[in-house]
């Protein structure tokens, strides 16, 4: 008999009358914490290690979560020529982000221990997203083991179809959905949010979050029942607080100081006053020769009297940083156009935050192609978000993107995609790219105010202009604020970071990340309330510079324009082996996509070049009728009686001697010759007999069709120039170029 291996132990939750499965016992026992976590035939395992030592010199917790997508399971074989998964997707590094945030609050204050979560994604449906069962998966894992984790965790999806919310739907249920909600949460409150939405109004969304929190509170009871059964006992790891001798050392030292200096109202002039203040206690409190470890005492000391002074300023007394009240928004400038090569460009500044967004268009070929797990293939909008270190006075490495870098980008992203237009509508590919200038406090929301600038600017019609405003929280005992556009200070020292796009009838994305256990729906409800307000300030602000979109595209930017035609005409306008299409590219000077639908894009810098390209491909793919003209018509073939013209590929008609001119034409090669260019127009089509007669276009001296029936009757003795002559393609040669 096959060895069966250890029995697993399993738990099962009812989510939304989905099932999803935890299991461990079998698989990665090494490991502090293991699962398995399956919805449907969506599975992935999740394991969590961590250090029994904490990380030496380390003022923050090493939490690291990675997901690690393998395209086996969805039955695929990597691209390129490698064959193998190098680094992770954009969709990976979003679930990493959306796994690690709800997570990271929950811990010993000052644990300093390395911790690492691998989400491995082992096979996938295709109906059943897997970043759900990694966030369940990686608070199960950790409940699990032995790591003092303050948990569970619980995580759902909720979706909006029809005015009704569906909890956990499908991939297919999303792409109906007007709402994309993640909310993630202990038993007592909710701790983190992630959401996109077709303008969502705020009481639909405070209600998918009740929603979601009473179905988070059953994944919580099944993680419970999990430990209860397989769980190891914990570890007695005490976080690391600060020594209470060394920090009334520096309040006798430096109190004052720290007051003063963090009353100043500037970020850089506050900065080099706690800087100087810092100094003059180091000196001091330490003396001449302090050991390593007094200087790291003393830095925690003076961090902690620094956050404590400036948070019970803002939540007791009401003051904050820079003097603002709670809701008041800083000082707004915008401007357009400030890069004249590109296609639009948005700067937007508000205080010390400023982001310049540019736009580039291109054809539908330069579509991102996408090859991870998800059921997405293509994307045509697509939005970068740079943030270098001198947007804060630093220096440091320029290496790539990271993975904030990559989250604040699809925040934006998901902010302005209700309201691109339909590629049916505008058939190019955007792209975006958010360039942090200047940084004090939410900057992914200035590159949404930026990126409505930048479109408006290039000429794109989108529905409304989309804004965007970061709110706060500081809770001290039972003395808390709800502060509109936080400051850096407010994010680093605050509870709460809770970002809100959209437009003037709705919510398009939501980002709330929170530091302390959770936030009521009341604290939710208020900061929606004010982030509303904010919202529609910054909109007026950005009606007022750019009332609509420009009514023409930037010189620069490209030309692209869109035909329908019978799709079993695909094949013509390819022509064999693409000679076609290549030809047309090439005589043209544009590109060409064509859709298995039949819808045709044609792309050119020149506009003029663009639109003979599509009048081409149009009269190659209509049925020919009476009264048809062509322009520039090649002859293929002379003969004795006349000369063969193609007017499509495959599609020739006769241009009869006897309409070669006025008088009479001996010889057809005495006018036009095979390979000539022609101007004609379709005065006969016998569809029985297949044949279709030509004249020359605006040869007046010849009769004009007359009637439905294509026939050649028509007034005689028409005034005409007796002289007149096809138009000829004068042949220039080498000794012509050298002249």
């Amino acid at each position: 008999m096959a060895n069966q291996g250890p029995d697993a132990t399993r738990v099962v939750a009812d989510i939304g009358g989905q099932e999803i499965i935890f299991e461990t016992g079998r698989l990665a026992k090494q490991a502090n914490g293991s699962v398995l976590v399956r919805s449907g035939d969506s599975l992935v395992l999740v394991t969590a290690v961590g250090a029994r030592e904490p990380r030496e010199g380390t003022d923050f917790f090493p939490l690291t979560v990675d997901v690690e997508e393998r395209m086996y399971a969805k039955g695929a074989i990597p691209g390129g020529f490698i064959k193998r998964e190098s680094r992770p997707s954009e969709r990976a590094i979003l679930t990493c982000r959306m796994t690690d945030r709800p997570l990271r609050p929950l811990w010993p204050k000052g644990f300093r221990n390395e911790v690492q979560i691998v989400t491995t994604v082992l096979s996938i449906d295709k109906v059943n997203a897997f970043d759900i069962l990694s966030i369940n998966g990686a608070s199960a894992a950790l409940m699990l083991s032995e790591l003092p984790f303050h948990g569970p965790v619980g995580a759902v999806r909720i979706g909006m179809i029809d005015d009704d919310f569906v909890i956990n739907p499908t991939l297919q249920e999303l792409e109906e959905s007007t709402l994309d909600l993640v909310v993630a949460g202990t038993r007592e409150a909710i701790s983190m949010v992630e959401a996109g939405a077709s303008e969502v109004s705020e009481e639909d969304l405070l209600e998918a979050l009740q929603i979601a929190h009473d179905e988070i509170k059953k994944l919580c009871d099944v993680q419970d029942e999990l430990r209860k059964l397989a769980g190891k006992p914990k570890w007695d790891i005490q976080g690391k607080t600060v020594d209470p001798a060394m920090l009334a050392k520096v309040e006798k030292a430096a109190l004052s100081q720290i007051e003063e200096a963090t009353r100043e109202q500037g970020k850089l002039e506050r900065r080099d006053k706690i800087s100087d203040a810092k100094s003059a206690a180091r000196g001091a409190v330490l003396g001449d020769e302090p050991t390593s470890e007094d200087k790291a005492a003393f830095s925690e000391a003076f961090e902690s009297i620094i956050k404590r002074t400036i948070r019970h300023r803002i939540a007791v007394d009401k003051h904050r940083p820079d003097g603002r009240t709670a809701e008041e928004i800083r000082p707004i400038w915008v401007e357009t156009g400030l890069a004249p090569r590109t296609h639009g460009s948005g700067l937007f500044t508000r205080g010390e935050t400023q982001v310049l967004t540019l736009l580039a268009l291109g054809t539908t070929k330069e579509a991102q192609r996408i090859d991870d797990l998800s059921i997405e293939t293509t994307k045509r909008y697509i939005h970068h978000y740079n943030f270098p270190p001198f947007s804060v006075g630093e220096t440091g490495f320029m290496r790539g993107p990271k993975r904030r870098d990559i989250g604040h980008g699809a925040l934006a992203e998901r902010a302005l995609l209700p309201v691109i237009p339909s590629g049916e509508d505008f058939p190019y590919t955007l792209r975006l790219v958010s360039e942090t200038l200047e940084s004090n406090g939410s900057s992914s929301m200035a590159s949404v105010c930026g990126s409505t600038l930048a479109l408006l600017d290039a000429g794109v019609h989108i529905t409304r202009p989309v804004a965007g405003i970061a709110m706060g929280l500081i809770k001290e005992g039972d003395d808390h604020i709800v502060l509109t556009d936080i400051q850096g200070d407010e994010d680093h020292l605050g509870d709460m970071d809770f970002k809100v796009a959209g437009t003037s009838e709705g919510v398009t994305a939501l980002q709330m990340d929170i530091k302390i256990n959770g936030v009521t729906t009341e604290i939710m409800a208020q900061a929606l309330k004010q982030a509303k307000d904010a919202r529609l300030a910054i909109l007026g602000i950005i009606n007022e510079a750019m009332p609509g979109p420009r009514e023409e595209l930037s010189p620069w930017a490209p030309r692209i324009t869109a035909i329908k035609i019978d799709p079993d005409k695909i094949g013509m306008v390819i022509g064999k082996g693409g000679e076609t299409i290549r030809g047309l590219e090439a005589d043209f000077e544009v590109e060409i996509s064509i859709e298995d639908d039949g819808t045709v894009s044609v792309y050119g810098v020149q506009g003029e070049k663009a639109d003979q390209c599509v009048e081409r491909i149009r009269s190659m793919t209509k049925d020919v009728e009476v009264g048809d003209t062509y322009t520039g018509a090649k002859v293929v073939k002379t003969t004795t009686f006349g000369a063969f013209v193609e007017l499509a590929k495959g599609v020739d008609g006769l241009l009869h001697i006897s309409n070669l001119g006025s008088g009479r034409v001996e010889k057809v090669e005495d006018v036009i010759n095979r390979g000539d260019s022609v101007d004609v127009v379709v005065e006969e089509v016998d569809r029985a007999r297949g044949r279709i007669g030509l004249r020359l276009l605006n040869d007046d001296s010849v009769p004009a069709p007359s009637g439905e029936s294509g026939g050649t009757e028509g007034t005689e003795g028409a005034e005409g120039d007796a002289e007149r002559r096809p138009r000829r393609r004068r042949k220039v040669s080498t000794d012509d170029l050298a002249e």
